[in-house]
């Protein structure tokens, strides 16, 4: 809710602008199978913010997006970027899901990924993206486009591969 005021008298008080936010409640919740333990394949933790659990390959532009549709159409694709802006939106429409380093719950990837229905994780702080030599990093893991990465968009967990998916 936007609002402002001219005076201290309550008949001076304006609304300017609101917004209807709810919570979507999704039919199925999507969590990764139980594999033994997950700590050697951990990547870092961000803020989850939409949808559940993925697993896909990672993407850092439109024209890998394009690519691995034509070679896998199958394959959900991760998009990675340090940060998004508005200009993103054709990238964001057409991957899957979406990792970022910075954000936070009103960031625009987890608005903008949460009214689509994206698995998304913003604001993670493990993670360098070198999106000019499409590559990521985290502490002791450097992965590349193509490669495998699983993100969970309910906790906010990152994992190194492909990992099973099942309805929680």
């Amino acid at each position: 809710m936007e609002f402002t005021f001219e005076t201290p008298a309550v008949e001076d008080l304006y609304l300017l602008q609101t917004r209807d936010m709810a919570i979507r409640e999704r039919k199925r919740v999507l969590a990764f199978a139980p594999e033994g333990t997950m700590k050697n394949i951990y990547l870092g933790h961000g803020i989850g913010v939409s949808a559940g659990a993925m697993s896909g390959r990672l993407v850092f532009g439109l024209d890998e997006v394009t690519y691995w549709r034509d070679k896998e159409p199958e394959t959900a694709l991760i998009l990675v970027r340090g940060d998004t802006v508005p200009d993103d939106i054709k990238e964001i429409f057409a991957a899957d899901g979406l990792l970022t380093a910075r954000g936070g719950v009103t960031s625009h990837a987890a608005v903008v990924a949460h009214r689509l229905g994206k698995t998304c994780v913003v604001g993670c702080g493990d993670m360098i993206c070198d999106e000019r030599d499409r590559m990521v990093r985290f502490a002791r893991h450097e992965l590349r486009s193509g490669d495998y990465i699983s993100i969970d968009g309910r906790e906010g967990s990152v994992y190194r591969g492909y990992l099973k998916i099942e309805e929680a």
